[in-house]
């Protein structure tokens, strides 16, 4: 029934009369209310009144940013670091957080990977409680606590940092509800196994999860199969999972294997998408927390039936709770990707002695100029050959049986590309050498391989190149770092 025009007035005299907060203005509608509370700030100025506002920390040192007394809520973190970009320091600077004077740290991630970014990369990405901005790190997500904050970085690596800036802000209040909860990061760093799924946390209490960062690498080719794998959440004590997915990237409010590329979204993204079969993912639960009251399980399929072993997945898991709480799993000694930490036991210089080409020529080139690292600083460089060109290497195995075998190569831009086979028959995928720059190509696996005792035959065929390649040997070089073999 249409509304008499008195009682139109009366509408309107309310809602024009109602208390301004109370109407729906948007995230910015009551910045102008007061507000309670005060705010401090911690950061790395300069106390000497100069302008190197940074710290230092050399390997193995601990640097304590915050160490604050009260209740407040953490609301704002900004990092950034020199030197830039490096993924030893990525993943060797461990960030932990300590509330209300407990023992064992709430926060232990690494430094890239608690700021949103897997593989100790740092990459412009944008999301609503992460992101990586043009060389800046943030982070604000609220970590609220009733007594104190301890918050410290320490350096595990062998690097120092030269430049360490931080900004923190903390609201302080005389008091919190009783029903704040502690924040939480944990990360975690496995290869799969066969019959087997990831769990990415397993806690007790009472909290609700908010969100996870996943970052994934097949060790052996580029498939993406492993995205296969359905979540399977067990909430307080289910032996049968309340929830259970699609698929990894359904999880990730994504599909088809993130067919159309690299986004970032304010509650999910894929940040990392290459040809090496990398994926790093988010999804933040803060529209849909997961709550739970006495435990909470969270683990991920690999593959459809947990069928895809051999991939590397390192996790960071975000959520609330009481205390107190499990302690986390230690973190693993070494932290690197697999894939950068791996390097030749076979230095190809070393090959050159038994290695006969039928083109071209062979020759030790020192790789000191370039500082992307080649192990022993050189390689083998075959120069001035052509397509159809063989050049055969020995490697010796000490007993028949399956091998990992793992080559480490080249990329220039004129570099060509190249088949290999062992003992006459045909292994892995082609290899292209070409690039805009001078670079290794880090492992390039080629699977499990059968040798025979004592000397093999490993042959690199060039058959082609990149329409770019050219310049010397007219973009037919092939450079090799060296090979690693190892007894499955």
């Amino acid at each position: 029934m249409p509304l008499k025009p008195f009682a139109c007035l009366l509408l309107l005299a309310a809602l024009c009369s109602a208390p301004a907060h109370a109407q729906s203005e948007g995230p910015l509608g009551d910045l102008f209310l007061a507000k309670e509370g005060g705010l401090r700030h911690y950061s790395s100025y300069d106390s000497s009144g100069n302008n190197a506002d940074f710290r230092t920390l050399a390997p193995g040192q601990t640097l304590t940013l915050v160490d604050h007394k009260g209740a407040g809520v953490l609301r704002r973190w900004w990092l950034t670091i020199a030197p830039r970009n490096v993924v030893e320091i990525h993943r060797s600077l461990i960030i932990r957080c300590y509330w209300d004077g407990e023992q064992t740290p709430s926060v232990e991630v690494p430094v890239s990977d608690f700021f949103g970014m897997g593989y100790g990369k740092w990459k412009d990405f944008i999301s609503a409680p992460l992101n990586m901005t043009s060389g800046g790190y943030n982070s604000y997500w609220p970590m609220p606590f009733n007594r104190s904050a301890r918050i410290t970085v320490e350096n595990r690596g062998k690097l120092p940092v030269s430049n360490f800036y931080y900004n923190i802000d903390i609201r302080t209040y005389g008091k919190l509800p009783k029903e704040a909860l502690y924040f939480h990061a944990q990360y975690r760093q496995v290869r799969t196994q066969a019959g087997k799924p990831v769990t990415l946390l397993e806690t007790s209490g009472r909290g609700h999860y908010v969100g996870t960062l996943l970052s994934m690498q097949p060790l052996r080719g580029n498939s993406l199969g492993y995205l296969e794998g359905d979540e399977r959440i067990f909430v307080d004590g289910e032996t049968v999972p309340s929830i259970i997915g699609t698929g990894t990237e359904d999880y990730f409010s994504s599909g088809w294997y993130y067919d159309t590329g690299e986004y970032g979204a304010p509650y999910h993204g894929v940040t990392v998408k290459d040809d090496s079969g990398r994926i790093n993912t988010y999804r933040w639960h803060i529209e849909d927390p997961i709550p739970f009251t006495k435990s909470f399980k969270f683990d991920i399929e690999h593959g459809g039936t947990n069928d895809a072993p051999g991939v590397e997945y390192t996790s960071v898991a975000y959520w609330y709770q009481t205390h107190p709480r499990p302690t986390f799993p230690a973190l693993p000694q070494e932290l690197m990707p697999r894939s950068l930490s791996m390097k030749p036991t076979i230095e190809a210089e070393s090959l050159l002695g038994s290695a006969t080409v039928t083109g071209g020529k062979l020759q030790v080139q020192d790789m000191g100029t370039w500082t992307n690292g080649w192990s022993g600083n050189a390689q083998l460089w075959w120069v001035e050959a052509k397509p159809g060109d063989k050049l055969t290497l020995s490697i010796t195995a000490p007993e028949a049986g399956t091998y990992e075998l793992t080559g480490f190569f080249t990329r220039a831009g004129d570099y060509g590309i190249f088949r290999t086979s062992l003992n006459g028959t045909t292994i892995g995928s082609l290899v292209d050498g070409y690039s805009t720059r001078v670079e290794p190509t880090g492992p390039v696996p080629y699977g499990p391989v059968q040798l025979k005792k004592g000397v093999n035959q490993l042959t690199l065929e060039i058959v082609g190149k990149e329409s770019r390649a050219a310049g010397y040997s007219e973009g037919y070089l092939v450079g090799i770092d060296g090979f690693q073999v190892s007894k499955e």
